[in-house]
């Protein structure tokens, strides 16, 4: 049998913020990137709307070191979190007790002891809990971090608990006018998700999903596609060969070997569950698996309404599809620095 989804929790910071506002901060911040040609035009071709900060619009105005914003991460995500698991132990009836193993997926900030560690204490979850803490997979980490839960279960960890948090937006660097760092002001935005991850024997609400297998590729010689370099300031994010091309490349093979290696075919996918990396990419995604344009759209509404939160945009994907009552086998899919596809194969 396989392991289920009982619960998912997600939510964001309170600085909601219109892609307007953050567009005209941009031309302050970047002048001389701001009057190159069409480059403003970056962020009405996004489709985002708002976006959650960590901070308020303004804080981004001033300087700020790697330190005084890790501390930032550590706060909020800290805060976030515990409330999200909270929310996902409850609807899952989990005592905090009970949780054999926690799976802790971030890659925007830094934490030693990892974050799971602060859970344990300040939730009274379980200290013989296995930890995994996830760094370094930054928009892949929703999915990657998801399989890894199932495979806890399958190893016989009965109640797992899931988390993600990303905050982005205090990656933006102060007077870097390089086109990556313009480009990830425009997208990244900040959030996080709890999910409980139970063997199907276990009491419980009836299942949201059942996580029947996952996927893994690592792309050859592709590291500089996407990822942190480490200044002085903070992390610079790096964005380098063109993700949609890629996708529309290799994603079509992928999703076949991927649905292959549980004896299904990709005609068996009834859903997608993606990563909506950028508007570009979501429609490389339906381009490239022959999908019905608008069969994303859930991937597109995210985005619209919350922005690229890295590893847990995909999850909170998952919970807008889940409220529409699928029915079938799916794949839920992201991509992310390595360079690498992460899928998860699900039964709703």
């Amino acid at each position: 049998m396989n392991p289920v989804v009982r619960s998912l929790a997600t939510g964001t910071p309170a600085h909601h913020t219109p892609q307007t506002e953050v567009r005209a901060v941009a031309k302050q911040l970047f002048p001389r990137m701001a009057a190159r040609r069409g480059m403003l035009e970056v962020f009405d071709n996004a489709q985002i709307d708002t976006r959650a900060l960590a901070r308020p619009l303004e804080w981004y105005l001033q300087p700020h070191g790697f330190g005084e914003k890790n501390d930032v991460f550590l706060s909020e995500a800290r805060e976030l979190l515990c409330k999200l698991a909270q929310q996902a132990l409850a609807q899952a009836q989990v005592a905090p007790e009970e949780v054999d193993a926690v799976v802790m997926v971030n890659t925007s900030g830094l934490s030693a002891p990892s974050l799971d560690a602060y859970l344990i204490e300040h939730l009274g979850l379980n200290r013989h809990a296995v930890r995994l803490p996830l760094w370094g997979l930054g928009c892949a980490g929703g999915a990657a971090g998801l399989a890894r839960a199932a495979d806890l279960v399958r190893a016989g960890y009965k109640r797992v608990l899931y988390l993600a948090a990303e905050f982005c937006s205090l990656t933006l660097l102060l007077g870097d006018e390089s086109k990556s760092n313009f480009v990830g002001t425009a997208l990244f935005a900040d959030g996080g998700a709890a999910l409980v991850v139970t063997a199907p024997e276990v009491a419980g609400p009836a299942p949201l999903a059942q996580l029947c297998g996952a996927y893994s590729t690592l792309i050859e010689d592709s590291a500089d596609i996407m990822g942190w370099d480490v200044v002085d300031d903070g992390l610079k994010v790096r964005f380098s060969r063109d993700i949609p091309t890629l996708v529309g490349s290799m994603m079509r093979q992928n999703v076949s070997e991927a649905a292959a290696s549980l004896g299904w075919s990709r005609e068996d996918l009834q859903t997608y569950v993606v990563h909506p990396g950028g508007v570009k990419v979501v429609a490389a995604y339906e381009e490239a698996l022959g999908l019905p344009t608008g069969a994303l759209d859930t991937s597109r509404d995210i985005l619209r309404q919350y922005g690229n939160m890295s590893s847990v945009t995909v999850l909170f994907v998952l919970q807008a599809t889940l409220q529409r009552s699928p029915r079938g086998k799916a794949l839920l899919s992201a991509m992310g620095p390595g360079f690498s596809a992460e899928h998860v194969l699900l039964e709703f």
